[in-house]
């Protein structure tokens, strides 16, 4: 993907209906969350945007729109955030709730939670990971004896590894203040309060009751904890709206984070706290308890399902359960089920790589590898790879699950908390790492097998025959010089990253429907059209290398979406001259979407300019001129 994101960035905001039809936005490790005004009417061009270079897939879930980049997500979001206004999700200081803010808070409570979760712990997960590694490499550096734990030198750097997980309750504060929308320093100090020294003091164990005002107050150690914090400041984002009512702003400098400090510290301590702590131990212990009397079982659950569960942007609600086990004690048996997901996703890539004939299929698979493998980011192979072939999502699910029913079974642990990955392996030493590295090798290998030998049925797809004459063969859309994609002046096209498919020198400045069918998509530019065959072949038909840049000048479109076409009628006219002159090359691109990649046509090159059938696909992966 370029590194000029303008271009990209400006097409996706403008896909989704533009500044005005985005209530709000945030990133996690590789997407775009989008919370559209209009998404329920399809404002959004979903087609247009998944057709983006360097957007892999569109997921709607949790009442969010989700383009997925991939890595540089994050920087394409801080292009959108710097150049347009649009407000974070992750909220801020402001006092005053928008509309805006009040439809971000409606629908299904059960997708408000999970989004709820996201946001807090977004923010914060890069740092848990940092943290988390840290203290891997310090196990492993006192195990080996390079380091003495009783030394300095590993003092100091322990406190760099644990100090994310001592005070996880302030950074959670931060990041629920943020969510919730209430001022950050005012949560940051109730929360602060519970590692306070002469609260800690009191805590000579967990459940020693002391005096409150002659009120009997349950004490507990919140260092680690998750709940007590996000409950406390969820109160608090009420009660600060109800104290603005009625402390005057001439005094609410100083007394309204008084008051709200008198109030949430003893109100946290004496029933917020003890009953989060509880919940959180109780979330824990259940989870433990399935996994002790069934961790095959539930290793087989997590292990084949936890793709399914970020594919729908929920898996933010076990987050929460793993932490706390760590916290509370010291080991999660979640996280090498989870790892199993991980890396049977890397094994779908060697297995399409192994197994495809397609040069651009072969280059996402094998470019897709390393990234899972070293750092556990698997959202370019499952959108790119397992949901567009179908199959290696099937193979992926199935050795995900044997090999997590394996390590559940086995009890495996990890001791911190990290993104399950080759380079994180220090995190899972201990009495059970031998099964973590059977249950992750195996995985890999079981699930690159499987998907080699079921196949990605690149060439099953066939165009069958309907009413039309003969509506397996498919017309040129320009008359002109055809040629293969791989002399196009574009990597993009010559590599087949949107398909395969055939380019055309134009003669004349008129674009013809190939086949008969729907227009899904229709640039306002009248530069690219997509069209979806009666038989359901996807067809992308775009005219010129970055034509995009003339706005549409020399271009006259004909149709728009939802228009039916019928094999040869006009799409659209363009100017040639115009678009040379722009210093732009004409060649226009047929790429077919969902036809197979390695079904390569030999193109005859000077083909006859009249509009006779061009080829036909058959399932042995050819085509016939």
């Amino acid at each position: 993907m370029s590194k000029d994101y303008g271009k990209l960035s400006q097409e996706i905001i403008d896909s989704v209906g533009g500044e005005q039809n985005i209530v709000s936005l945030y990133h996690c490790v590789t997407r775009l969350r989008f919370k559209l005004k209009d998404a329920d009417i399809a404002k959004a061009n979903k087609a247009k945007i998944q057709d983006l270079p360097g957007v892999l897939s569109i997921v709607e879930a949790n009442g969010q729109f989700q383009v997925v980049i991939g890595n540089e997500v994050a920087d394409v979001y801080q292009y959108i955030m710097n150049k347009y206004k649009i407000k974070s999700a992750l909220g801020s200081d402001s006092d005053d709730v928008s509309q805006d803010e009040k439809e971000e808070k409606s629908g299904n409570i059960f997708i408000r939670f999970f989004n709820v979760i996201s946001s807090i712990f977004n923010p914060i997960i890069i740092a848990l990971a940092g943290a988390g590694m840290t203290k891997a490499l310090l196990v492993l550096l006192s195990q080996y004896h390079i380091l003495d734990a009783e030394g300095s030198t590993y003092k100091i750097l322990s406190a760099a590894g644990n100090s994310v997980f001592y005070f996880l309750p302030l950074f959670l504060a931060v990041s629920a203040a943020r969510v919730f929308k209430v001022n950050q320093f005012v949560a940051l100090a109730i929360v602060a309060a519970l590692l306070e020294p002469n609260f800690t003091g009191l805590v000579t164990e967990n459940g020693v009751t002391v005096d409150f005002l002659g009120i009997p107050a349950v004490l507990m150690s919140y260092s680690g904890t998750v709940i007590p914090a996000i409950v406390a400041i969820y109160v608090y984002s009420h009660l600060e709206k109800l104290l603005k009512r009625f402390i005057p702003k001439s005094i609410q400098i100083f007394a309204l984070s008084m008051v709200a400090l008198l109030i949430m510290v003893p109100l946290t301590v004496m029933v917020i706290g003890p009953i989060g702590v509880g919940l959180g131990n109780g979330l824990g212990d259940l989870m433990n308890f399935i996994s002790s009397k069934s961790g095959l079982l539930a290793g087989l659950v997590i292990g084949a399902g936890w793709t399914f569960l970020v594919m729908l942007g929920i898996h933010w609600g076990i987050v929460p359960i793993m932490i706390n086990n760590l916290s509370t004690y010291g080991f999660d048996t979640l996280r090498p089920m989870i790892a199993a997901a991980t890396f049977a996703s890397a094994g779908v890539a060697l297995g399409v790589f192994l197994r495809s004939r397609n040069k651009g299929t072969k280059t996402l698979a094998l470019s897709s590898i390393l990234p899972a493998l070293l750092g556990g980011i698997t959202e370019p192979i499952v959108y790119g790879l397992s949901v567009r072939f179908k199959r290696p999502l099937i193979a992926q699910a199935i050795a995900g699950g044997i090999m997590g029913a394996f390590m559940g079974a086995m009890q495996t642990k990890a001791i911190v908390y990290v993104f399950p990955a080759i380079t994180t392996l220090p995190a899972f030493l201990g009495d059970t790492f031998i099964y973590y590295v059977i249950g992750i090798a195996g995985a890999f290998i079981l699930s690159a097998a499987l998907t080699y030998f079921i196949g990605i049925k690149e060439d099953e797809i066939e165009i069958k025959p309907t009413a039309d004459a003969d509506p397996s063969k498919i017309q040129l859309p320009v008359i002109g010089h055809a040629i293969s994609l791989d002399e196009v002046k574009d990597e993009v096209f010559s590599s087949r990253a949107m398909g395969d498919g055939i380019a055309i020198i134009p003669e004349k400045g008129i674009l013809y429907a190939p086949v008969s069918g729907t227009v899904e998509v229709a640039f306002p530019t009248g530069h690219a059209f997509g069209i979806t065959s009666s038989s359901g072949v996807e067809i992308l038909l775009h005219i010129g290398i970055n034509t995009v840049e003339l706005n549409g000048k020399g271009f006259k479109p004909k149709v728009k979406v939802g228009d039916k076409v019928e094999k040869g009628q006009v799409l659209a006219e363009f100017d040639l001259e115009v678009i040379k002159e722009a210093g732009f090359d004409p060649t226009t691109m047929m790429i077919f979407t969902n036809v197979p990649e390695a079904a390569q046509a030999d193109i005859i090159k000077n083909h006859a300019k009249d509009f006779v059938p061009l080829m036909k696909w058959n399932n042995s992966g050819g085509a016939t001129i």
